[in-house]
């Protein structure tokens, strides 16, 4: 069963439709149905039947799953088993009549201002990987990246004498992030101090790099970024907290809602409308938006000479 599995993965890894994130999560949602069905007395995938996959369900929802992840794990078994009964493996789907739980569309979980300034102010920069944390952390809520894009970015992505940051998002679709001068400095420092401390090989392409001298991983991150809201008292966080927080922030002081979703890398402007409804107007206008951006690229061309050394180690790398 697990040669199987496999062999799906990589069909869809192929196919390239699919991120390694969610290859990640039917790999695991598909080795967890598998299990079960060999409690029942299955050993092979032509003989999993209907009830085995309804008592499936059923033991997720006896251990408390979440509407979610129950929904994820059953589109993994329709299209593992849709897959399986167009290439003649089985003869009959036994998902064919499952119906996904219905889902309630959820509310991002996005900081106050002040709880973004606790969890900023929990980072001490007085360490290499202080130093890197710092600067993840001010990347992300200057940029909205999601945790994915940020770990996956390489110094070559990243341009301090213009102020901003190449992202590569979902469908390979890249766009240009501004960096706001806070996050400008982060990432200089960390260049010429914490990555060179960390970095094992000078081929290292990585941006972020964890203790071993590799590219930091989404979970790494995470591990860490829940250290820091411990520290500042925050209870409810999540790895895309910060990218909620930038693009609440975003409406909130007046941006075109066109104008965020281009900056999360959002496909379709329906995903970008559920900041909409928890904005909480503050009369600021887009003015004010336009006025810090033209304030960060003044503050750029200002410390450009502070961030020479890291340009020039930026050069270097993509040489």
């Amino acid at each position: 069963m697990e040669r199987v599995i496999q062999d799906y993965i990589q069909t869809l890894s192929a196919r390239k439709h699919s991120s390694d994130n969610t290859l990640g999560a039917y790999r695991s949602d598909l080795r967890q149905l598998a299990s079960h069905a060999q409690e029942k007395g299955a050993r092979l995938w032509s003989e999993v039947s209907p009830e085995i996959i309804a008592s499936f369900l059923d033991e997720l929802r006896r251990r408390e799953y979440a509407t979610t992840s129950i929904a994820r794990k059953i589109a993994a078994a329709k299209s593992f088993f849709s897959y399986l009964a167009a290439s003649g493996k089985i003869s009959a789907d036994p998902t064919a009549a499952l119906d996904a739980p219905h889902i309630e569309k959820y509310a991002p979980s996005a900081l106050s201002h002040e709880d973004v300034e606790r969890l900023l102010g929990a980072v001490r920069g007085d360490s290499p990987s202080g130093q890197r944390d710092n600067a993840m952390l001010q990347c992300l809520y200057s940029t909205g990246m999601r945790v994915t894009e940020l770990v996956m970015t390489n110094v070559s992505s990243l341009d301090l004498a213009r102020g901003h940051i190449m992202c590569q998002g979902r469908g390979g679709r890249e766009r240009t992030l501004p960096l706001r001068p806070v996050a400008q400095h982060a990432l200089a420092d960390y260049l010429n101090d914490g990555r060179r401390a960390l970095a094992h090989d000078e081929e290292e392409p990585a941006l972020f790099l964890n203790h071993h001298g590799q590219r930091l991983t989404r979970q790494g991150f995470w591990l860490i970024m829940k250290g820091y809201a411990r520290t500042a008292g925050i209870e409810r966080i999540t790895p895309h907290t910060l990218r909620h927080s930038f693009a609440l922030d975003m409406l909130e002081r007046g941006a075109e809602l066109r104008t965020v979703q281009e900056l999360l890398g959002h496909a379709n402007i329906s995903t970008t409308q559920v900041y909409a409804h928890l904005q909480q107007p503050q009369g600021a206008s887009i003015a004010s938006v336009l006025g810090e951006l033209e304030a960060m690229r003044e503050a750029t061309r200002a410390s450009e000479e502070d961030l020479l050394p890291a340009a020039s180690a930026q050069s270097g790398a993509r040489g």
